[in-house]
């Protein structure tokens, strides 16, 4: 068998590596020769959304409760400006949930979802007697609010100062123990020269609301900050 096995193997070996050859790839195979190449237009048009994970992805809490009717306003395109309608009088909306619901809509980035929360957020506190219904929601709102302060989108976050100036109008020095929370994102884009002016004026109206106390909470997070 030791024989048969050597005097074999002189023949069998090199018939092997024949083999091996026309069923293993070569090194330089074709197949990138014929990979199709990115066009000079794709560099232009780069694709940031993916079409299939749009549809999969579900709708966040304030688009669910915007098409259940839960929210009793709706968008009115007009010729120069759109509007909000609604359904009943401002004034005769329970607060709660509602306040909370249009701050969180705040975040939304798409069309109409957020017109509604924003115009819909500075309406309900344009009704008589806003204060004292608000001002219990402080501890529940003021971390919605963060959460728009703290989003990456530009347009997020000049909505998410308007209503904090907004709400600071309204309840006052209310909002002077929940200040802390809201000022470290603040800093964080005071650094960016596009905001800087918009945040500088929003910590000036807060201590126009807020009082004199409003100034040393200002300051404990931003001591760059120069009182009015």
């Amino acid at each position: 068998s030791n024989v048969l096995r050597m005097s074999s193997g002189i023949q069998i070996k090199p018939k092997t590596a024949v083999q091996k050859s026309k069923t293993s790839p070569l090194p330089c195979s074709p197949e990138p020769a014929i990979k199709p190449q990115p066009k000079p237009s794709d560099k232009l048009n780069p694709k940031t959304i993916d079409p299939f994970g749009a549809h999969s992805r579900p709708p966040s809490a304030f688009a669910a409760i915007y098409a259940k009717g839960g929210i009793p306003c709706r968008l009115v395109h007009g010729s120069v400006k759109h509007r909000l309608q609604w359904e009943c009088l401002p004034e005769t909306v329970p607060f709660d949930p509602l306040l909370l619901t249009l701050a969180e809509g705040l975040r939304e980035t798409k069309h109409p979802y957020t017109f509604v929360s924003k115009e819909g957020f500075k309406e309900l506190l344009m009704v008589e007697g806003a204060a004292e219904k608000a001002i219990p929601l402080l501890p529940r709102l003021v971390p919605v609010l963060k959460a728009a302060l703290a989003h990456s989108d530009d347009e997020v976050f000049r909505r998410g100062l308007e209503a904090l100036v907004q709400l600071s109008a309204v309840v006052g020095p209310s909002l002077n123990d929940h200040l802390k929370h809201l000022l470290t994102n603040l800093s964080r884009r005071l650094m960016d020269k596009k905001f800087r002016e918009k945040i500088t004026v929003t910590l000036q109206k807060l201590e126009q609301y807020g009082g004199k106390a409003t100034v040393a909470i200002i300051k404990s997070k931003i001591p760059t900050y120069c009182s009015v």
